[in-house]
Formats: C-alpha cells, structure tokens, sequence
C-alpha cells in the first residue's frame, strides 16, 4: 500500500520539473464508458493504442485497464507496451493521475483530490469513486511515496517549467465548483507548498467550449523556461479571439519566477472544429452530464502535445492547420522529431493527447 507524507514537498526540497525534461515513462488510461466515447469507445481504443505506440517508440508506456477490457486491450496494444489492471471511472490520467515531484534522483507524487470537474452539479461524470483512487494506485506501482494534497485539482489545470514558475487559469482553480472554500491566496500558497514555484501566472479563462472549466494545458504551455506556446486565432469573430488575446497581455506583462520576461510563439487552433450529427449518435446518453448537441463545438488545440523523450507528440485532425502546426514544433523542438497522431476521436470526449497522458520524470 502506497504511503502517504505528512509533510508537503517543498519542505523537503521536492518540486514539479518540466515536462520538457527527461521522462522514466509514460501512463495512460484505456477509455471505455460509452456515455462519453462513441460507439463503445471502439474509435477511441483505437486512437489511445496509436498515442500509445507512438509513445513506446521513445519512452515506456504503461496502460491501465479495467477487468473487463484488459484482454480487448492487450489485444489492440503492442506487446512491448505495459498493461496493468486498474478501474477508473474515465480515462484522463493527466487529471486523476499523480503530479510527479523531484529532488535529485528521487521521486514522489501528489495525490490530488478530484471531483469530476465540478461535483454533482457540474461535473462531467458521476461515481467518480475510482477516480480518486488512481493516483494512490500508481504511485505504489511505481514505487513512489506520496503526499495527499488538501485542494481538488487536476493535473491539465496546471504547467510548470521546473524553475519556480507556473501556469494555471482563474476560470478553473479559482471556480467555485473546485475549492469554494480557498481563496486565490489559499491556493498559490498551496501550489507553493506542493509544487514548489515561486511564480503563478494567472491566465483568465482557457480555450472556448472546454468542459473542463478551461484547463491551461489546452490553452498554453512552456515550451522550455521563459517561452510559453499559446493557442491562437486571427479571426477577430471567433470566440477564442478574445481569450487568446487576454492571455496575451497577461504573459507579456509577465515575468517568471527568475525575473524574466515571457517570449510567446502564438500557434494557429484547428478549425473550428464540431461534432458531427453522425458522431453524437454514436453515444450513449444513459447519465453523462457532458451535453452533446449537433453544433458544439470542441476544443481542438495543438497545445494539447505530449513531450517524450527525444520527441514531440502532437494531435492533428485533417485540418489545414495541421502542417503548419508541425512546421512551428519542429522550429520550436528542433532536437527533438515531431510526430503528428490523428487525434479526433479523442477531441470528440473532451481532450486530447496531453490529456490522457501523464509522465513520470526520470
């Protein structure tokens, strides 16, 4: 059984490093509740097991799967890849999943609390019983001690760049349906204590039509400490116009927790993407609060990137955009090889690569 600290990371030299720095591996989720995944969550295994191999080409992949698909799972994924029973109640491990910390070599995480994004009344899905017990669970298979946080976060609400800084946004840690009880101060100290930074940049609100309640991860991230990629738009019609442009003023009157002034590369969203009439039909409707209607829009954004070792792993969709997002990783990751994944039928259950995945430093 895991053990959970008294203490809080900090205290003890412990911090969030970049995702940018090097990984011991890689854990992701296997989807399968069909009031959130279309036809049986069939498309989406199919989109998590390319993530996956994809993945595995660089770093170890570990997926955890209910009883009842494990041998659907290990069927559809290589058989290089690590898969481990685990019951979840959905499949976004960078969100019920541990926060990892370091000092030195050594490794423990954070076992946040989760509701669902929003509870019963808001929340996306309910029991999410399992859920909360995930990060516990892998955190003792990767042999990690573990400090139990106070506050419900998810891990996409945040980024950090190993230096002391990090990103977040008023809409989701400051929402009411999260900490109600927690001010803006009682949570930047409680970022302070557990992930040990200096610096938050607070953005306002995250991409338009998020379900999450605008987890950053979809809206900007550190490319490395100093520079931030924020998704983008020139149409001055579109909704995500004013949000990205807010984002904006905000990380260019920055500065990081070592006094330095943020560099943004701004990257096109795909776009604007819908679900289709075909696609909603495909899903279960049995008690998902996660309405899904023939106009809604989804909140595609090549942002939501997974960083492996040696490489970039990013969503596409078909879209015009896409080659030009590929072009701006390989400018902006130059060491490392770009490698786009058709990802839509993951942006059909409310994220996307950066979503299902969480790493696990080295």
């Amino acid at each position: 059984m895991v053990e959970y600290l008294q203490s809080k990371p900090s205290e003890e030299g412990f911090g969030m490093p970049g995702e940018f720095e090097p990984h011991r591996g890689c854990w992701i989720l296997w989807p399968e509740r069909p009031d959130n995944w279309r036809l049986g969550a069939k498309p989406a295994q199919k989109a998590f097991a390319r993530v996956a191999e994809t993945i595995n080409r660089f770093e170890p992949v570990t997926v955890g799967v209910s009883r009842g698909q494990y041998k659907n799972a290990r069927a559809l994924l290589d058989s290089r890849i690590r898969v481990v029973e685990i019951s979840s109640n959905d499949s976004w491990v960078r969100d019920t999943g541990p926060t990892f910390v370091k000092r030195g070599e050594e490794i423990r995480a954070i076992d946040w609390r989760f509701n669902s994004y929003g509870g019963l009344n808001d929340g996306a899905y309910f029991p999410w019983d399992q859920d909360e017990l995930i990060a516990g669970k892998i955190a003792e298979i990767e042999g990690t001690d573990c400090y139990q946080a106070p506050i419900i976060l998810e891990g996409g609400s945040i980024h950090v760049d190993g230096e002391g800084t990090c990103l977040t946004t008023e809409q989701c840690l400051l929402n009411p349906n999260r900490n109600p009880d927690f001010s803006r101060e009682d949570i930047e100290r409680i970022l302070a204590e557990y992930l040990n930074v200096q610096k938050i940049i607070w953005l306002e609100e995250g991409v338009y039509a998020d379900s999450t309640d605008g987890h950053v991860d979809n809206l900007a991230c550190f490319v490395r400490p100093g520079e931030v990629l924020l998704t983008w738009t020139e149409d001055t019609d579109d909704p995500q116009y004013d949000i990205s442009r807010r984002a904006l003023e905000r990380l260019e009157k920055s500065r990081d927790a070592r006094n330095r002034r943020i560099k943004v590369h701004k990257i096109p969203q795909p776009g604007p993407l819908y679900i289709t009439e075909k696609e909603m039909q495909g899903i279960d409707f049995f008690g998902s609060s996660m309405e899904k209607n023939s106009d809604r829009r989804l909140p595609a954004s090549y942002v939501n990137y997974y960083l492996a070792n040696g490489a970039v792993i990013v969503p596409t969709f078909s879209d015009p955009n896409d080659q030009k997002a590929l072009d701006l990783f390989g400018q902006l990751y130059p060491e490392r090889k770009v490698v786009g994944v058709h990802s839509r039928e993951i942006i059909l259950g409310g994220g996307n690569i950066h979503c299902i995945t969480q790493q696990v430093p080295l």
